[in-house]
């Protein structure tokens, strides 16, 4: 899907601006892109009515609210069928404890990230997708222990280069 509205060097940068910070103002991003306030707000605006921005959220530090527990699970499917796939997502997508889901290449159809109140919490979610009849084959899960770093952000110039 290509997208209406070609980036240039500036977008990319209100991008970069915007990941880092999404409560910054328009004069400070409009300052930090070296554009004046209007034509930033004009800019930002086209981004995202063309979908490059896709929503602003804030941060949370779960660790704060209290003890969670996440988990990375590899599922494997019976079945390879569109029908399959389509109904395994649609369960997870319905599952608020599935953050992340990512249908990948090699040894498991399913990598999927589950933040949880703890073990029963995580096995209780697990055992009614299988009880739901989705045609999980197999699953396999990782606990993690400490995440010594996560980012929230991704290096757009690295990506995608300079658009000029």
């Amino acid at each position: 899907m290509k997208p209406a509205y070609k980036l240039d060097r500036i977008d990319v940068k209100i991008l970069a601006v915007l990941q880092r910070n999404g409560r910054i103002t328009n004069v400070e991003l409009a300052e930090e892109v070296n554009l004046s306030p209007s034509p930033c707000l004009m800019r930002v605006k086209k981004l995202q009515q063309a979908g490059y921005i896709s929503g602003y959220s804030a941060q949370i530090d779960l660790a704060m609210l209290g003890s969670t527990m996440t988990v990375f699970t590899e599922f494997t499917l019976k079945n390879h069928r569109q029908i399959d796939f389509a109904r395994f997502q649609e369960a997870l997508e319905k599952t608020d404890a599935c953050v992340e889901c990512h249908l990948v290449s090699g040894g498991y159809d399913y990598l999927v990230k589950f933040v949880t109140s703890g073990i029963d919490d995580y096995q209780s979610i697990v055992e009614g997708l299988i009880d739901r009849g989705l045609g999980i084959d197999k699953y396999f899960s990782f606990v993690v222990l400490k995440t010594p770093f996560t980012r929230q952000h991704v290096d757009l110039t690295r990506l995608f280069g300079d658009p000029d």
